[in-house]
C-alpha cells in the first residue's frame, strides 16, 4: 500500500485465496479510468463512478468466479475504500460531507456521504431482476458495506424511484461519484485544520 504525500494519490495491491485487486487512485484526477474486472457490468459502473466523480481511477480484478460473484464484488468494495482512506490522509482541509441526487431517465437515486471515521450504511434499494447484464444484483449491497467500512464512511443510498434495474443502479454510482466529490474537496477556509469539533476524523 502506497501514498503519495504531495498530491492525494494512493495505491493498494492486495491478493487473497478468492481475489487479487491492484488499484491506484488520484483524488484530484480528471475522471480518466482504466478498469478491468470479470464482471463487465461491474467494471461499467466503476467507469461511471470515476467519471462524475473526477477520479483518476485505475483498477485490475481477478477473482474465484468459478464459485460465484460475491468475493470479486466485496473486495473491489472493500479496496476501493481503502484506497480512498489512504489517500485523503488525515483529511485536513476537505468538506467531509456530500451529497448528491441523480436521475438516469426513469430512475432517481440519492446519496450522501460523511467521511466521519464512523462507518455506516443505509441501503434502501429493490431491484426486480437478480441479474442487470452478467450482475448479480443481491451483492451491490456487499460492495457498498465493504466500500463504506474500509473508507471509514457514513454512507446513505436512497433509490427513490425507478423500473428499470440498470438505470437504478448507473444512477446510484454517478450519484455516489457526484457526492465523493463534494465531500473530498478542499475548501481553502478550512487551511489545515479538520472539519470537525472533535479535530479529528
Amino acid at each position: 500500500m502506497e501514498r503519495d504525500n504531495k498530491m492525494r494519490k494512493a495505491s493498494v495491491n492486495c491478493q487473497t485465496k478468492e481475489t487479487k485487486i491492484d488499484i491506484s487512485l488520484n483524488v484530484d484526477g480528471k475522471g480518466k479510468y482504466n478498469i478491468s474486472s470479470p464482471i463487465a457490468f461491474l467494471s461499467h459502473m466503476l467507469e461511471s463512478f470515476a467519471k462524475h466523480g473526477l477520479f483518476d481511477i485505475s483498477l485490475k480484478a481477478e477473482g474465484d468466479m468459478q464459485v460465484d460473484q460475491h468475493h470479486t464484488v466485496e473486495d473491489c468494495g472493500i479496496i476501493l475504500g481503502m484506497v480512498f482512506n489512504k489517500a485523503l490522509g488525515s483529511k485536513k482541509g476537505i468538506n467531509r460531507a456530500g451529497y448528491f441526487v441523480f436521475p438516469m431517465d426513469d430512475a432517481l437515486a440519492s446519496v450522501s456521504v460523511d467521511l466521519s471515521g464512523r462507518p455506516f450504511l443505509i441501503y434502501n434499494v429493490q431491484f426486480t431482476r437478480h441479474f442487470c447484464g452478467d450482475f448479480d444484483t443481491d451483492l451491490l449491497k456487499d460492495f457498498f458495506q465493504g466500500f463504506a467500512v474500509n473508507l471509514k464512511a457514513n454512507i446513505a443510498i436512497q433509490l427513490l424511484y425507478g423500473k428499470n434495474d440498470h438505470h437504478k443502479i448507473e444512477a446510484i454510482f454517478k450519484a455516489l461519484g457526484k457526492a465523493m466529490k463534494m465531500a473530498c474537496s478542499i475548501d481553502p477556509r478550512l487551511g489545515e485544520n479538520i472539519l470537525s469539533t472533535k479535530g479529528r476524523l
